[in-house]
């Protein structure tokens, strides 16, 4: 028994590296749709130009039907051929970032409509600029309509990291497939990468969980 619960936590501990660099491309990857999505959404949904908004949507539907492996196959064994090289965890960040940002333009698109556009109109009309109306009347209101979604786009990106251990990215997966290579523990090593999601996983959980109820409290 304690052979075994001591294997566990040597192997929980290799892992760990695994599970800064997954915190790091999720956080990367995270940021970066988070701009773009909203950057998008804002496009789609206040600027009134059919061929603008045709890119858009095709932009959407490329990204959200092709594999997000394969955009990774693509930024960083694709473009090396080309003579343009990012490194496993820069070509994690950019492709995930990508792909989530096709999710989150959907997700702020649908909150930025359902807040009345004579909201809009008023701000304006009392000499707010555009970027003041967005910042201060329109934010506000679809950050409490789409954070539970944000939450849920934020969990589900740490799981897709696993993903980057394709292109060698050294995060969770990465680390279990080369231990079960040299040591054969095939069940304590995958039960292991998937105690360290879960911790991974709670803390963010929660704290989505707990910004929700504060906004809430507060209107």
């Amino acid at each position: 028994m304690t052979t075994s619960a001591d294997s566990f936590l040597g192997i929980l501990a290799v892992l760990a590296s695994g599970a800064v660099t997954a915190l790091h491309v999720g956080a990367g990857a995270f940021g970066m749709a988070l701009v773009l999505g909203f950057l998008l959404a804002v496009t789609v949904t206040f600027v009134k130009s059919r061929a603008i908004g045709l890119a858009v949507a095709a932009y959407i539907e490329w990204m959200r039907n092709v594999p997000a492996l394969a955009h990774l196959f693509l930024l960083y064994f694709g473009l090396a051929s080309l003579g343009l090289r990012f490194s496993p965890k820069t070509a994690a960040i950019i492709g995930l970032g990508m792909v989530g940002a096709a999710v989150l333009c959907d997700v702020f698109a649908a909150g930025l409509k359902a807040i009345h556009a004579g909201q809009r109109e008023a701000a304006l009309s009392v000499g707010l600029t555009p970027i003041q109306a967005m910042r201060f009347v329109l934010m506000p209101q679809m950050l409490r309509l789409t954070l539970p979604s944000l939450g849920n786009y934020a969990s589900q990106l740490i799981k897709d990291t696993s993903i980057a251990s394709a292109i060698a990215a050294p995060e969770v997966m990465f680390y279990a497939r080369n231990l079960v290579t040299s040591t054969f523990q095939t069940t304590l090593i995958y039960v292991a990468a998937m105690v360290l999601y879960a911790l991974m996983l709670l803390p963010i959980s929660w704290f989505f969980a707990r910004l929700e109820a504060r906004l809430e409290s507060t209107r």
